[in-house]
Parts: C-alpha cells; structure tokens; sequence
C-alpha cells in the first residue's frame, strides 16, 4: 500500500482561496484568506483580522489586506479561525 505524502509547500498551495490563520514568531496572529505565496512563504492574505496579544488580553484590528514575512512565520493552521 502507497502512502501519499504532501510537501509543506503542496499543503500551503491548496489553501489558496480559502481562510488560514498564521502565528507569528511575535506576540501577533492573523486569519484571512490566502491570495498567494511564493517559495520563502512570504503570504498575501485579505480580509485580515490580526490579534495582538497584549496583558489585556487579544486586541484586534481588521486590515483589507497584508503581506507577511516568510522568516516571521511560527505556524500556519489551514481553515483557522484565530485566537478565541
């Protein structure tokens, strides 16, 4: 029996057009929709909402759109809905 393996880059590719959440290295996390990426995973997303997590707790700004530094990236979650 074959096993079907997905490259990092296959996975990010499918979730072109749909909602992905990404945590930064940072104290930031954003969702949006994936418009694209290129091979250091430097992403374009629209429709942000980016949380900042402060001692007050998550505070949230809506953005139309943001390019995101590949090097800054911790973790990218397919269909994430944020911090709640």
């Amino acid at each position: 029996m074959a096993t079907s393996q997905l490259l990092p880059l296959e996975l990010i590719d499918k979730c072109i057009g749909s909602k992905i959440w990404v945590v930064m290295k940072n104290e930031k996390e954003f969702t949006g929709k994936l418009l694209g990426f290129d091979d250091f995973v430097n992403m374009v997303l629209e429709d942000v909402t980016e949380y900042e997590n402060t001692q007050d707790g998550y505070k949230t700004h809506k953005l139309d759109q943001i390019l995101l530094n590949g090097n800054n990236i911790c973790a990218l979650i397919p269909g994430g809905t944020g911090p709640v």
